[in-house]
């Protein structure tokens, strides 16, 4: 493929609208293929009120005003509890297609946002930088190339692990781009740009438009709002069935201050969007081969601040959820007892053994190639 397809469209335009979906818009008659969503809380998720330890006495120590009690939390087993925000989660969990994945962290983390997230996106070292995100560096392999696009990102201009070379889009501004695509298609306009672009790029983005139906509609009720809105377009390109990739993003969790009532509001997003997005992919036959994981930058120290909040961590826990995922706990509890000089967490999971996994089991790669080490990967799926 030439650089300059390989490069594709970046531009904060939401190119992928040129699939021609509405609300309505269902893809049909291309089999199935697996489908990885990445659900990316920006700005550093606190893993200790997300998941509570609500069974060691230090975490009420270390925390004294914003520490989630009995009446604040849901239990999903006689150990396991959650911010009762992410109460709709309990549907996956009983269904056995939910897994919590604690103490994700690496070696010698950075808390700068900026160089965490790098990070996490090239799945590199501490002390490496690396150009390409992990999963272009997968979108080089042929498991991709019979895909109009090597991903879509939604709610964030930046293309994160898909950054680098792979055939990404990024989708910024879903409605403006629908309606130019519908002019140029027309013929009303002229096309310009990136819209330009993408019309000349041949069997990718336009090409998949022709399998649309317009006419099918969801019947998937979903939230309201920006975020239900970034759910509602991606279960929308997962319809096409033309990428295998889509990230998600869901930004304001650095909560340093009045941490109780903005962190609340943003799980109880997390936890509507991720069911309506389950109930949208079972509506259209996808949710078998999907499977959706939760990331962070970091997650916060455990002892709260002055404000009320909590300032930049280390470990944390990830979500996975879908039918091929084995459900239960994995990796280890928060170590309460054993922070570092600087009172953050020790980290129990290497976060690049997670993509180790996703790229050996769920795509059938190459992890150690792609990643260029040999990491142990984490029994989290049933494949």
């Amino acid at each position: 493929m030439k650089p300059a397809r390989r490069r594709f469209i970046q531009q904060g335009a939401a190119t992928v609208a040129a699939f021609g979906w509405g609300p309505a818009s269902i893809a049909v008659q291309t089999p199935p293929a697996r489908l990885l969503v990445l659900l990316e809380l920006r700005g550093g998720n606190d893993g200790l009120n997300t998941v509570v330890p609500v069974t060691d006495g230090r975490y009420f120590d270390l925390r004294p005003r914003i520490a989630l009690r009995d009446d604040a939390v849901v239990a999903l087993d006689r150990s396991l509890a959650l911010h009762r925000s992410l109460a709709p989660l309990g549907a996956l969990w009983d269904a056995r297609e939910m897994a919590v994945i604690e103490g994700v962290g690496y070696p010698q983390p950075n808390l700068s946002h900026f160089r965490s997230i790098e990070i996490w996106d090239t799945a590199s070292a501490s002390n490496e930088v690396l150009q390409q995100g992990w999963l272009s560096r997968a979108a080089s392999t042929e498991a991709f190339a019979r895909f109009a696009a090597d991903g879509v990102v939604i709610g964030a201009a930046d293309l994160g692990p898909l950054a680098g070379g792979a055939r990404a889009v990024s989708l910024a501004d879903p409605e403006r781009f629908v309606r130019q695509a519908r002019l140029a298609r027309d013929g009303q306009v002229a096309a310009r740009g990136a819209l330009a672009h993408v019309l000349q790029v041949e069997h990718d983005v336009v090409h998949a438009a022709a399998q649309l139906r317009p006419d099918t509609t969801l019947q998937t009720e979903f939230p309201r709002g920006a975020f239900g809105a970034a759910i509602q377009n991606a279960a929308a390109v997962a319809s096409t069935r033309q990428v295998p990739v889509i990230r998600v993003t869901l930004a304001g969790f650095d909560t340093h201050q009045n941490q109780a009532n903005t962190h609340a509001q943003l799980l109880h997003q997390v936890g509507e969007g991720v069911v309506a997005l389950r109930a949208a992919l079972q509506e259209v036959g996808l949710w078998r081969d999907t499977l959706v994981l939760t990331y962070s930058e970091f997650g916060r120290r455990p002892r709260e601040n002055a404000s009320a909040g909590t300032d930049h961590g280390t470990a944390a826990a990830m979500f996975a959820f879908g039918p091929r995922v084995k459900p239960g706990r994995f990796g280890a509890p928060p170590a309460l007892g054993r922070l570092d000089e600087n009172g953050n967490l020790p980290y129990a999971v290497d976060f690049r053994s997670v993509y180790a996994t996703v790229l050996n089991d769920w795509f059938g790669l190459d992890a150690e190639r792609i990643l260029g080490h040999r990491l142990a990967p984490l029994a989290f799926l049933n494949v």
